[in-house]
């Protein structure tokens, strides 16, 4: 009887390891790699219920591969937030770890860091790089599959360890309960706790070795995925990059992107790059810089260069002389009187001084020859003309003066497009007026017609005058002796000056040209590459 009989302490002894481990409940393993509040993962659910390309994805990558819903969001969360910390190793769900190979290889790369800039604090800049990487996730993860078999061994086998602890402790608890009072345990329930510690013996040692055998397949993929990784990366630098000229070459400011839902912002880049418009951003984005610097050397209301002392009241230019004066109790009422005089000394400047008030209206010639006769740099008339156009605009809003559009090819066809200073102008009407286009012939008169309309309804009702229009051409076309007499009639009036653009500099639209007595100012162009054939007129316009 006594062979099969075993005290309690002795079990309770070996049987103490295991007993710790049933007893502490572990704590469940993270399963995100990066580090996130409740914040960001509002932001990854927003953005992903948002973006079908972003739910595509998920769905393609779940089909074959495991936890990716995990990686997406991982992905996601080390560009959109600022400080993206990413967890350690031992942090991890064993069956997480190819994931957090990856996010690690991603944020201690010098290309995460270009990546980031764009990306941070914005939830669709943050989707887009997901969706730039997504080529190399699958090759990623393809690469990795062995490992990540391997790891879910490690996952499983952890957690057969675990169950076959708790069976010790529920073994040993039998036992317990069928002890007699001086500890002796009865033989079967004995050999229970003895054949349930070497079960969990067992466990352990398999779920050391495959928790091995991971780490040693994820070492052995590691390379592979810092390459890709940084390949990638660097690719969706370039694309946030990109679209980010892109928008800014067409004027959209940070604030109207925040605002779009991301399919609509999507689809807006997409619409910018492709067709007329994709080849109009780069000419675009270098008008809009020129006519930056040219406003930026614009003398309205402020100094030019020095030349001498005058006499005046503009308290912003006097001589230092005359302000000592202000100092001396006795000597203040002096200048008071020549103030009120305006026979202040002051410091005497000349600089180039813009004239326009009134509206800025910039014809565009939209015949079939504007579209199809490229000339220097590959760049075609109509490209040229709508970017000189949109640089336009914006120095109507920078004046705070209304802006408008008008494309014209034959008689019959006209298309106005009107940008109140008063409005913000939506990026939807910009590419209306960008991507209009008739392709028929030349007629100046009905352009220029609606032109004086809409100046004279201004200064009916505003009173305001000395408007511009700009008329950018590559045709000649004839224009009546009374129409003639009228335009000249209107200009009188209403004081406003007409600048004409000669793309290709022939002799139809040269001296002697009926474009040239319609113009104050006519310029010919051959070079459509180099904006700054006209950068003077954007400090007199």
């Amino acid at each position: 009887m006594g062979k099969t009989l075993s005290k309690l302490k002795n079990l309770a002894s070996r049987a103490g390891k295991w007993l710790g481990l049933a007893q502490a409940a572990p704590e469940p393993k993270a399963t995100g790699a990066v580090v996130a509040d409740r914040f960001d993962t509002m932001a990854w659910r927003e953005t992903y219920d948002q973006a079908a390309a972003l739910r595509e994805l998920g769905e393609e990558l779940n089909e074959r591969y495991d936890y990716t819903d995990d990686l997406l969001r991982d992905t996601f969360l080390a560009a959109y937030k600022v400080t993206p910390q990413v967890r350690g190793r031992e942090e991890m769900d064993p069956s997480r770890l190819v994931n957090h190979q990856v996010l690690h290889s991603m944020v201690t790369s010098p290309e995460f860091e270009e990546l980031h800039r764009e990306t941070a604090g914005d939830p669709y800049a943050a989707a887009m790089a997901v969706l730039a990487q997504a080529d190399a996730l699958r090759r990623m993860l393809e690469q990795a599959r062995a490992a990540s078999e391997q790891a879910q061994q490690a996952k499983d086998a952890e957690e057969e360890a675990q169950e076959a602890a708790r069976a010790v402790a529920e073994a040993f608890q039998q036992a317990t309960d069928a002890a007699d009072e001086d500890g002796t345990v009865p033989g079967a329930e004995a050999d229970a706790v003895r054949q349930a510690i070497s079960q969990a013996d067992n466990a352990d040692q398999e779920a050391a070795q495959a928790a091995q055998q991971a780490a040693q397949a994820l070492a052995a993929a590691a390379p592979g995925i810092r390459v890709a990784t940084r390949r990638a990366l660097a690719e969706a630098a370039d694309a946030a990059r990109e679209e980010d000229a892109l928008m800014r070459a067409w004027g959209v400011e940070p604030g109207q992107l925040e605002r779009m839902p991301f399919e609509q912002r999507a689809q807006l880049a997409a619409r910018l790059r492709s067709g007329r418009l994709g080849q109009f951003a780069d000419l675009i984005g270098r008008f809009r810089q020129m006519a930056f610097g040219e406003r930026a050397r614009r003398v309205e209301n402020a100094p030019g260069e020095l030349v001498g002392i005058t006499l005046g009241d503009d308290l912003s230019r006097v001589v230092p002389s005359e302000l000592v004066h202000l100092g001396i109790p006795a000597m203040r009422a002096v200048f008071a009187a020549k103030y009120a005089e305006a026979r202040l000394m002051l410091y005497d400047s000349r600089g180039e001084q813009t004239t326009g008030q009134g509206a800025i209206i910039a014809c565009v010639d939209c015949s079939l020859s504007m579209a199809y006769g490229t000339r220097h740099g590959g760049i075609t008339g109509e490209a040229w003309a709508k970017a000189c156009a949109l640089a336009l605009l914006d120095q109507a809003r920078q004046a705070k003066r209304d802006f408008v559009g008008i494309l014209f090819s034959s008689e019959d066809e006209l298309s106005v497009h009107r940008f109140p200073a008063a409005q913000p102008a939506a990026i939807t009407d910009v590419i209306e007026f960008a991507e209009r286009f008739f392709g028929g012939g030349t007629d100046y008169q009905a352009p220029l017609t609606a032109a004086v309309e809409l100046l004279e309804a201004e200064f009916n009702e505003a009173g305001r005058q000395r408007g511009d229009i700009v008329v950018i051409t590559d045709g000649e076309c004839s224009v009546s002796e009374n129409w003639m007499r009228g335009w000249n009639e209107a200009k009188h009036a209403m004081d406003f000056r007409c600048f004409g653009i000669a793309i290709g500099a022939g002799p139809d639209t040269g001296p002697g040209s009926v474009l040239d007595a319609l113009c104050d100012n006519l310029r010919g162009l051959d070079d459509l590459a180099n904006p700054h054939a006209v950068a003077d007129l954007f400090r007199v316009i």
